[in-house]
């Protein structure tokens, strides 16, 4: 399946803790169908210090979320949207808005 949502694109979040905030995707784990979305899902670790310059401690760091929780924020029309494809005359695969039918790539 083609990826609908990919690194550096904004979403919304609808589901868990964090349902209604915005934030950039990090990073996309396609194999698990999970994202990294900057301040969100922010766990505490705590972590041994590690020798020489990593002080111990309690961490946060963003914890991976479910692909199917957040909706693409289209930057045409600044809505959460549905995403499409479509093939353009030279061969290449687009995604597209649902809602306003703008190219997003």
């Amino acid at each position: 399946m083609a990826n609908r949502i990919r690194r550096e694109d904004t979403v919304l979040i609808t589901k868990g803790k964090d349902r209604g905030r915005t934030g950039t995707v990090r990073q996309v784990l396609p194999e698990r169908a999970r994202l990294v979305v900057t301040g969100v899902n922010v766990a505490k670790r705590h972590m041994k210090p590690r020798p020489p310059d990593q002080p111990g401690g309690i961490i946060e760091r963003e914890s991976p979320i479910s692909w199917a929780n957040v909706m693409l924020i289209c930057p045409a029309c600044t809505k959460a949207v549905r995403v499409g494809f479509h093939s353009l005359a030279d061969g290449h695969k687009v995604r597209y808005c649902k809602s306003c039918d703008a190219n997003i790539d």
